[in-house]
């Protein structure tokens, strides 16, 4: 597995770039037991896993994937600190269009890869308090014939529920890259929200063509 396709795997799976307790999301973290996250990511990386690897038609996987990360991740939170500043700029219909196009992109981006992901398996770390509000827990994800790879995933209590709100790949925060990004194709374009959204939808449409749905 390549690095851009471990990257690409990362950012399906978690939804880019997560790191959202901050009070442009609107929650507020309370205190996360370590032994409650490594549960929580145990669980939740079983079900992705069982998932990527199941049988049956793309679109009935891809809707139990998007269902399992909707469990997992704090989407809408996500999705708002990437946008950053630009969320403020951003008319309420931009607001609502870009969140829906946000989860699809997150989706798309694991589904269109099934075949890829396929014998994917994982094991866990240590998990660690990084502060009173999140964990870290460490995990490895193999596939044979690839080398292996670790994922840090941070999680924290939000709405009284465990969620990954970032991930570390390779020693890089997914939430931070993704958000340099977004806000790059925003600044090329003017401050032009609208521009990003183009682009999400065109990545949809190529997501979707590689799919074959």
């Amino acid at each position: 597995m390549t690095v851009t396709a471990r990257r690409t795997l990362i950012l399906g799976t978690l939804g880019g770039s997560l790191g959202l307790l901050s009070p442009a999301g609107g929650a507020r973290a309370q205190q996360m037991e370590p032994q409650r996250a490594a549960n929580f990511i145990r669980t939740t990386g079983q079900e992705l896993v069982a998932a990527i690897n199941a049988d049956g038609p793309v679109p009935q996987r891809r809707d139990r994937v998007g269902a399992i990360l909707r469990q997992a991740v704090d989407v809408q939170g996500v999705g708002r600190f990437i946008l950053g500043r630009w969320w403020r700029t951003a008319n309420a219909q931009q607001q609502q269009e870009y969140l829906r196009l946000f989860e699809e992109v997150l989706i798309r981006n694991l589904s269109s890869r099934f075949g890829e992901y396929q014998g994917l398996t994982f094991s866990l770390g240590r998990s660690q308090s990084r502060t009173e509000e999140d964990v870290l827990v460490s995990t490895i994800v193999e596939r044979a014939g690839s080398p292996a790879f670790g994922l840090d995933w941070r999680v924290a209590e939000v709405g009284g529920q465990p969620r990954v709100v970032d991930v570390i790949a390779e020693g890089t925060s997914l939430r931070l890259t993704t958000r340099s990004e977004y806000s790059s194709v925003i600044t090329r374009n003017g401050n032009n929200v609208q521009a990003l959204l183009g682009a999400m939808r065109q990545q949809i449409t190529q997501l979707a063509a590689r799919e074959g749905t």
